[in-house]
């Protein structure tokens, strides 16, 4: 009995000497680590703020507070650890063998992630750009830390890894502001060139959404088999391509029409010669 009362005596003791060493030591790293995760909200609040009266783009906005956000916590993390006790040697070693080891199965991911990084920093294109990459084309809708997001124009969502667009080349319709559309409509080879040129040029120069400068352009593109191909060559704000597209297709066709100019269909001619007799089976 009295071995047993010795045990407990010597178990009380020494948990007492270890909340005497370790507790002042635990209660001091839970403040540190409550008033510091505040003053890292401040402080990310206010680099939110301060990117925002520079008019710091708003899609850098939230990756550069996250980003200093979760640097500031690590920094804080490794504080309060080496005020209990914990080696900060080894913790850190620890975590960079652990890194190491994500990092060699994540490889993908990383590489998405420098991309995106990239890609924020060097922009070649934001968010309301009109891109095209990987055969791919829409509007960047958003752009993640891995991925980037684009608006097709059948409204489908289009979710493409930043490393991959970075690695591949990037067309953006967007950047100066200004794109052309290509179209070909074919007349007849009875009709009359300069007619159909002054037309298309009429219809051009009405339309709101068509650009003065440059100038419309029309001219014979091919001779082709069954019809002159015209080359029609408006310029737009690439917000306004489709509607271009479709009204200038349709416009045209109407008003060649009311100039009586034919506009051809492939066209095949059958012709049986009577007195020829098919061979018999």
């Amino acid at each position: 009995m009295n071995g047993l009362n010795d045990k407990m005596s010597a178990w009380y003791n020494h948990a007492v000497e270890l909340i005497l060493t370790y507790g002042p030591k635990i209660i001091l790293a839970i403040i540190v680590l409550v008033i510091g995760l505040k003053i890292i909200g401040k402080i990310s609040q206010m680099l939110h703020s301060r990117m925002s009266k520079h008019n710091v783009d708003a899609t850098l906005r939230p990756f550069i507070t996250s980003m200093a956000s979760w640097a500031l916590k690590a920094m804080l993390f490794i504080s309060v650890a080496s005020m209990v006790g914990v080696e900060t040697t080894s913790f850190v070693a620890v975590l960079g063998a652990a890194g190491l080891a994500v990092g060699l199965a994540l490889q993908g991911a990383l590489a998405n992630f420098a991309g995106g990084v990239l890609i924020l920093i060097f922009r070649p294109y934001k968010v309301g750009d009109l891109i095209e990459s990987q055969g791919k084309i829409g509007v960047v809708s958003e752009i993640q830390i891995f991925t980037t997001l684009l608006t097709d124009p059948q409204h489908k969502r289009v979710i493409m890894p930043n490393g991959a667009i970075l690695n591949n080349n990037i067309t953006n319709y967007t950047t100066e502001g200004i794109i052309r559309v290509d179209l070909t409509i074919g007349i007849s080879y009875d009709s009359d060139i300069r007619k159909a040129k002054e037309v298309l040029l009429n219809v051009m120069d009405k339309h709101e959404k068509i650009f003065n400068d440059p100038a419309p352009f029309v001219g014979v593109s091919a001779l082709a088999d069954s019809s002159v191909n015209l080359a029609v060559r408006p310029h737009c704000h690439p917000a306004h391509y489709w509607d271009v597209f479709f009204d200038i297709q349709e416009q045209g066709k109407i008003a060649l029409d009311e100039n009586n100019i034919t506009i051809p269909f492939p066209q095949v001619d059958v012709h049986f010669d009577k007195g020829h007799q098919p061979p018999q089976a």
